[in-house]
C-alpha cells in the first residue's frame, strides 16, 4: 500500500503545556509517512524529533495567516490541520487516506472529543456542545456521529488536498475567526467538490472550561456566525443558528409579557418550564455517559448561559457593519 506524505499543521502563539502534551502523541500514529510543522508567533527553541518549529512573529494573533504558511513549507500531498490543544487518535491519518481514494472528496474531517483526562469543568464544557440541546445540529463536531458530507467544519480537525487548498488561496484571514467557514465554502463551491465527515477521523480536543472561558469562546462564535449570516448566507443563514437568539430574546421578554398579557405570560412560563425539564433530561443523559453528577449538574447552567450569551452576540454580529479583526 502506498503511504503518501501528510503534513500535520499546528499553529500556536508559543510553546505551551498543550503542545508538551500533544506532540509526543504523534509518535503513536499508525501511519509511516508524515511530518509535523508547528508555526509559532514567538520563537521556540524546543528540539523534538519529527517536529519542525517555524517562527512567524510578524503574524502574531493571526492563526489564519500562519496556517497559510503551510503552502510554502509543507512537503506533504495533504495538509492535516489540528489545533495546538488537540492530539490525534491512533488511526487518524490512515482513516483519512482511505477516504481520499475518491477524487471528488477535497477534504475530510472528524470529531474533536474532550480528552479523558480533562477536569470536570472542561468535561462539562464539552458536553454542553456535544448534547443535542446545547449543540443543536452541530453535535457531530464534538462526539462521534454517522458518516456524512458537510459543507462547514472547524480547522481543529481538517485534512485537505494541498493542491486544492492552494488553488482557493488557503484561508481568508479577512474572516478570522471563521476563516475555516470561508475555506469550506471556497472548496465546495469554487471547486465543486465534497467534504466528508467520518467518526474514525477522531482527535481529542481540549475545551475551554466553564464558565468564563467557555462563554468567551462561544460568544465569539455567535458574534461571527451572526455576521456570516449576512455576509456568507450560503452556509450560515440557517434556522439552527438563529434559535439561541430567539430563545434569549424570548426569555428576557418575560417581565414585559407579565405587564402586557397574563395569557402570553402564562405561555412564557410553560415554555420556560419545558426548557428546564429538557435541561434536566440532558443532565441525566450526560450522567449516563460520564457517571459524574458534578459534570451533569454543571451542564445545566452551562447550556442555559451559552444559549443566552451566544444568542445576544449572534444578534450583535448580524447587525455589525464589520468586525474588529
Amino acid at each position: 500500500m502506498k503511504y503518501p506524505l501528510i503534513s500535520i499543521i499546528i499553529v500556536a502563539e508559543e510553546y505551551s503545556s498543550y503542545l508538551e502534551e500533544s506532540l509526543p502523541k504523534y509518535d503513536n500514529l499508525d501511519y509511516p509517512s508524515f511530518e509535523v510543522l508547528v508555526f509559532t508567533a514567538k520563537p521556540c527553541s524546543n528540539k523534538i524529533s519529527k517536529v519542525k518549529f517555524i517562527s512567524a512573529p510578524y503574524l502574531a494573533k493571526n492563526p489564519a495567516k500562519r496556517r497559510d504558511l503551510a503552502i510554502k513549507h509543507a512537503k506533504g500531498e495533504w495538509l492535516a490541520f489540528i489545533d495546538d490543544d488537540a492530539y490525534p487518535s491512533k488511526n487518524w491519518l490512515k482513516s483519512a487516506v482511505a477516504l481520499f481514494k475518491d477524487p471528488s472528496i477535497v477534504a475530510v474531517c472528524g470529531p474533536g472529543v474532550t480528552p479523558p483526562g480533562a477536569d470536570d469543568f472542561e468535561k462539562a464544557s464539552g458536553w454542553v456542545s456535544a448534547s443535542r440541546l446545547g449543540g443543536g445540529n452541530c453535535t457531530y463536531r464534538f462526539i462521534p456521529a454517522k458518516k456524512r458530507f458537510v459543507d462547514d467544519f472547524p480547522s481543529m480537525n481538517f485534512i485537505v488536498r494541498k493542491k486544492d487548498f492552494a488553488q482557493v488561496g488557503g484561508f481568508d484571514s479577512n474572516y478570522y475567526p471563521g476563516e475555516d467557514t470561508k475555506l469550506c465554502l471556497d472548496l465546495t463551491q469554487k471547486l465543486g467538490k465534497k467534504i466528508m465527515y467520518d467518526p474514525k477521523i477522531l482527535v481529542y480536543h481540549h475545551r475551554r472550561p466553564l464558565f468564563k472561558e467557555h462563554l468567551k469562546q462561544n460568544g465569539g462564535f455567535g458574534l461571527h456566525r451572526g455576521h456570516f449570516a449576512r455576509t456568507l448566507p450560503q452556509t450560515s443563514r440557517r434556522i439552527g443558528y438563529f434559535i439561541p437568539t430567539l430563545f434569549a430574546l424570548g426569555f428576557l421578554a418575560g417581565p414585559v409579557l407579565y405587564l402586557v398579557s397574563k395569557l402570553l405570560f402564562t405561555i412564557w412560563v410553560l415554555v420556560v418550564i419545558i426548557y428546564f425539564l429538557l435541561l434536566l433530561l440532558t443532565a441525566s443523559w450526560v450522567y449516563s455517559k460520564e457517571e459524574r453528577w458534578k459534570v451533569a449538574f454543571l451542564v445545566i447552567p452551562g447550556i442555559f448561559l451559552t444559549h443566552v450569551w451566544y444568542g445576544i452576540k449572534f444578534l450583535q454580529g448580524l447587525f455589525a457593519k464589520d468586525l474588529n479583526r
